[in-house]
Order: structure tokens, then sequence, then C-alpha cells
């Protein structure tokens, strides 16, 4: 959902991509699917309330609608070579959906001006070392990187 969701919100100028940044953000943070909270908030940005029930209707409609007609269709024609196929070809596609977003969002935290931002990478890096090797719960390293950024962006701006 986040690439057709950045996609749009490009294309039709809703927001900026800092903007749609902090709103992937607070997608992550808050509970629920990831695709259905940005797009609640994409549709409150952009229209308000009625942005976002147009915006969670936009979202939900394809999903459930292709979901009945794979379920319906999909015992018939499990066993079938064309399926298998197709079936092979859906794996990498997403994954390469996946690093997509993974690039564009790496590109918008991690540089300013096109520049390399090192508060950025270092408070990635010490988050990604948090989660990954200490283990600690996403909302506490969120706390933390927020800290981090207040404490060095307003140290190096008072310089």
């Amino acid at each position: 959902m986040i690439p057709l969701i950045m996609e749009e919100v490009n294309i039709h100028h809703w927001m900026t991509s800092e903007d749609l940044t902090n709103l992937l953000a607070i997608a992550e943070m808050t509970p629920g699917p990831l695709g259905l909270n940005c797009a609640t908030f994409a549709g409150m940005q952009s229209a308000g309330i009625v942005g976002a029930i147009v915006a969670v209707a936009g979202v939900l409609s394809p999903a459930l609608s292709l979901t009945l007609v794979v379920a319906i269709y999909y015992s018939k024609f499990r066993n079938n070579n064309i399926t298998n196929e197709i079936m092979c070809w859906v794996k990498p596609i997403c994954i390469a959906m996946i690093l997509e977003v993974i690039l564009t969002l790496f590109a918008e935290n991690y540089t300013s001006n096109n520049r390399p931002d090192f508060i950025a990478i270092i408070i990635g890096g010490i988050t990604f070392f948090l989660i990954t090797k200490r283990k600690w719960s996403v909302p506490k390293v969120i706390l933390l990187a927020a800290i981090l950024g207040i404490i060095l962006q307003g140290t190096l701006n008072l310089s």
C-alpha cells in the first residue's frame, strides 16, 4: 500500500515529501494495518474527515473485492500450472515494491538538501542496533530517537 499512497500523494501534490514521511512514521506507531493508517492520515491531511472516510473506502474496496474473487476461484485453480507460475512471480514483485519504499524513505530521511544528514544517520544506526541487537521495543526506541533528535538538532543549531 505504501508505494501506491506515495505515488498518488506525489502525483496530486496533496502534501510534501516531508509530510508524507511524517505520516508514515505516525502510521507505523499507531495500531492497525499500516496501509489503512496511512490512507486515514493522508485523507485527513488532504480533505478532513470526508477525505479520511473516502481514503479508507478507497483502500479497503479493491482489497476486499480482490480477496473475495481470489477466495472464490483459488480453490478451483489451485493446482493449475498457470496459477502456480503466476504465484512464482508474486513474491519477487512484492519484494521489489518493499525495496523501492525502503530506498525512497532512506533518501528522504537520511539526506538534507541532497547531502547526507549525519545526525539522522547516527540516530538511525543507534535505533537499528537497539532494535536488532538489544531487542528494545519499538515505542521505547521511537521515544529515544525523538529525544536524540531534539538534543542533537538543538545542540548543533545553537552553535
